[in-house]
């Protein structure tokens, strides 16, 4: 099953924070990539990178928020908070992935 993480960043975060702990982070999404197919920050109008999407194959949510609390992100104080959504992919490549009813 696909799930999407939408992370909202803590507004009061130190600027460097992200900066500060990216390398680790990268490291702990390689060594997930059998889960995390793919993530990265999101911009705001002003081209910031703020808050962050993954896209996660897993059998359950409980299976998600785990990889959340693992990620060296977390206990940096730069997340404030997570939204995990399931996510049905009909359209990948170029091609459907399911048949118009």
């Amino acid at each position: 099953m696909k799930f999407i993480v939408l992370f909202e960043d803590h507004p009061d975060a130190a600027p460097d924070i992200r900066k500060t702990h990216m390398s680790r982070h990268l490291t702990f999404l390689e060594s997930r990539s059998d889960m995390i197919e793919a993530a990265g920050p999101l911009s705001d109008p002003t081209n910031a990178g703020r808050d962050g999407l993954w896209i996660v194959e897993a059998d359950r949510e409980e299976d998600v928020e785990r990889l959340i609390r693992e990620d060296p992100f977390w206990p940096t104080g730069l997340r404030k908070s997570w939204s995990i959504l399931t996510w049905k992919q009909v359209y990948a490549a170029g091609g459907r992935l399911i048949e118009a009813v």
